[in-house]
């Protein structure tokens, strides 16, 4: 039988912690939370791997030391709502149930956010709603949020997810620019987001944010 306590201990030491990702919160939660209960029964065997793993319909759950570092610089709160778009099966939605006041998780695969809702209920995340609709449109009657999550690449983050961003919010995206990318970290302050370089990373491009079409004439 699959130890996977001790897998979730060896990705923390072998992925998380070398990327630099010390906060405690973190640290707790990729240790507690399950990762092979989000993932295709076919892919529990390779849940902590150190790359995405492919969750159909061109998705996937992003590599532990991305999210890893992606939540560390947000650096949720206890007492903030988090807006987690593009959660697949729940996984991410889990992690940040534990470092915030309450998460809505969106997903636009309706089989997908039947299931997360499911194995986030099973798991005791009781502090996250789940949300099925489109990713570009996040969750505005929740809004607005202290901290924003993008579960995939994106090209262009559009005015609607932005305009759900708290003065004073954070938003974490992963631009791809080809085959490779760069996570941002986006600061709202005065109804304006500044964005900044986080580090490096890979994943497909999110439905919807595959960004402004150009017209050549």
């Amino acid at each position: 039988m699959t130890d996977y306590a001790k897998r979730r201990s060896m990705m923390v030491d072998t992925q998380v912690r070398p990327s630099d990702v010390t906060k405690f919160p973190i640290i707790d939660a990729m240790l507690t939370v399950a990762r092979e209960y989000f993932v295709p029964d076919s892919k529990r065997e390779t849940a902590y791997v150190g790359e995405n793993i492919d969750l159909g319909q061109g998705r996937v759950m992003l590599e532990p030391r991305t999210l890893a570092k992606m939540l560390d610089a947000i650096d949720v709160q206890p007492d903030e709502m988090v807006l987690d778009i593009g959660c697949g099966l729940g996984y991410s939605s889990a992690l940040l149930a534990r470092l915030s006041e309450a998460v809505v998780a969106v997903e636009e695969d309706a089989d997908m956010a039947a299931e997360a809702q499911s194995l986030l209920s099973a798991s005791g995340a009781d502090n996250v709603a789940v949300i099925e609709g489109m990713l570009v449109e996040g969750a505005t009657k929740h809004g607005p949020y202290d901290a924003i999550i993008l579960q995939g690449g994106v090209v262009h983050v559009p005015e609607t997810i932005l305009d759900q961003l708290k003065d004073g919010g954070r938003i974490a995206a992963l631009f791809m620019e080809g085959a490779l990318g760069v996570v941002r970290i986006g600061y709202k302050i005065d109804g304006a987001v500044t964005w900044r370089f986080s580090f490096n990373a890979s994943a497909p491009v999110l439905p919807g944010f595959e960004g402004a079409k150009e017209f050549a004439l």
